[in-house]
């Protein structure tokens, strides 16, 4: 059967999901199609958005022929034969057939220099597609010779209409007998692709039992659609509780059961740089900084064991291990990074606020991109407050620091710089 993702490809305009300040009525593209002739553009914008059905669209709305070519796959020889086609296509119709390129910015410098005398000639109207800034990654004569149409992440209820659509308008899936409940675990796993989202609904449809309804729920589809990482090391069960010993000794501060441990695995002929790892990771997960040091020196030690190697690489082994063991503890850094690694998969891909993207281009200056940004360098103490969050989380504290005599220091300097902002 046809992926549920092709099948429910719109036909139409008006079926069209998203993108309404490119195709809405009184819209740019949507002028230039009721016009009857469109010029060369570019694209751009996140994976799943509908850059190829849009491509698709135009071409039979205006009835002119359509040639397809992946940059993942298409080199010059195929550029060259596409145009060629489109001329001879020309030939019995009206000129402007349209090139369509997925993942342009994939194309080299010499294989998009092979379209610049088809699209200045007319022979082909260029459509690139492109999840990358097209500023980078498409040639300056090219570019020039385009407009470039920035699409936009659908919107949740753009997102749970294309479910709902699907559900009612795809023959298959509106015999199946099912529901959706709660949509919030299927729109985050699809983040924000169209595609990946109706690929999810249609493997959840498969579990269901013949002659049984099927109720979609945040936990069903966290049940079905999982990753199952991989252990680290298969190399048995003592291995993996040694270490852990070793691990929560060093953390425990108790420097005589970290030897003890370190003294079985090297007895027992563990590799030394799995441990001196483990002990890097240690240093910036469980002492962090409260001591910043510790983290330089378990590198160092990494770096003297490759040297030094077995007999004399148990001295720095043990020396790093009791002072790690020693040293004061702070897991705030961990903390704040599981933070952030939490708030994103419940937020999503929040848009980069304006004033703080970069805006090396006169394409993304017009876009005003770095607009009203403030450089901190040109206020008193280097400082200056500004939002540099995602508007709808702005203010969420998730660096706490710990209680060590180092990060109270950082404390009341944020306190006193971000007053007002983050409740420090």
């Amino acid at each position: 059967m046809t992926p549920l993702a092709e099948r429910m490809r719109p036909q139409s305009l008006e079926s069209y999901v998203g993108q309404q300040h490119l195709v809405g009525e009184g819209a740019v593209l949507k002028q230039a199609i009721e016009r009857g002739k469109i010029p060369s553009f570019i694209l751009w914008g996140p994976p799943g958005v509908g850059k190829t059905t849009l491509a698709q669209l135009i071409a039979k709305l205006l009835d002119k022929p359509f040639f397809q070519l992946s940059a993942v796959n298409a080199g010059v020889k195929d550029v060259r034969e596409a145009i060629e086609s489109a001329d001879k296509q020309n030939l019995f119709q009206q000129r402007g057939a349209i090139l369509f390129i997925d993942e342009i910015h994939r194309f080299s410098k010499s294989q998009q220099d092979a379209l610049l005398g088809a699209v200045e000639k007319g022979i082909v109207t260029l459509i690139g597609a492109t999840t990358e800034n097209p500023s980078f990654e498409v040639i300056p004569a090219l570019l020039s010779r385009c407009q470039v149409y920035v699409l936009q992440a659908l919107s949740k209820d753009e997102l749970i209409g294309l479910v709902d659509r699907a559900l009612n308008g795809d023959a298959w899936l509106k015999s199946q007998q099912i529901e959706v409940k709660e949509y919030d675990a299927l729109l985050l796993y699809s983040g924000g692709d169209a595609r990946r989202l109706l690929n999810a609904l249609e493997l959840i449809a498969n579990y269901r039992k013949p002659e049984e309804s099927l109720v979609i729920t945040n936990e069903l589809v966290q049940t079905l659609i999982q990753q199952n990482p991989g252990l680290y090391d298969k190399t048995g069960e003592q291995h993996y509780d040694i270490i852990s010993a070793f691990i929560k000794s060093m953390r425990g501060s108790d420097p005589n059961a970290a030897v003890y441990w370190l003294a079985r695995m090297l007895d027992g002929g563990e590799d030394i740089e799995f441990i001196a790892r483990r002990m890097v990771i240690l240093a910036a997960e469980d002492i962090g900084l409260a001591n910043p040091n510790a983290l330089l020196l378990a590198t160092s030690t990494m770096d003297a064991i490759r040297m030094i190697g077995m007999p004399e690489g148990r001295i720095i082994l043990s020396e790093c291990a009791i002072y790690l063991a020693t040293s004061p503890k702070s897991n705030s850094g961990y903390m704040a990074i599981e933070k952030a690694l939490s708030l994103v998969r419940q937020t999503g891909s929040l848009p980069v606020p304006l004033h703080l993207r970069n805006a090396p281009t006169k394409l993304l200056k017009e876009l005003n991109y770095g607009k009203d940004y403030q450089y901190a360098h040109d206020f008193e103490g280097n400082f200056v407050q500004q939002s540099n969050l995602p508007e709808s989380i702005d203010g969420t504290i998730l660096y706490e620091p710990g209680a060590n005599p180092g990060e109270e220091r950082f404390r009341a300097k944020l306190k006193e710089d971000w007053k007002g902002k983050y409740n420090y």
